[in-house]
């Protein structure tokens, strides 16, 4: 028993698995902010665009 809990308490895998995750979890988190502001961004550009076609003709 007390092997048992010494190999659990010396155990890495959890560690690692939950770093993976936090890291993923960033990564996501980095990703959809990005694509919300390059979205937001060209949302505009074709409003303007769609608005000088309109003017023009």
């Amino acid at each position: 028993m007390l092997k048992m809990f010494t190999k659990f308490r010396t155990s890495e895998k959890g560690a690692t698995a939950i770093e993976y995750g936090l890291i993923a979890a960033l990564i996501a988190l980095v990703l959809i902010t990005v694509l919300t502001n390059v979205g937001t961004e060209l949302q505009t550009k074709f409003s303007t665009i769609a608005s000088s076609v309109a003017n023009a003709g």
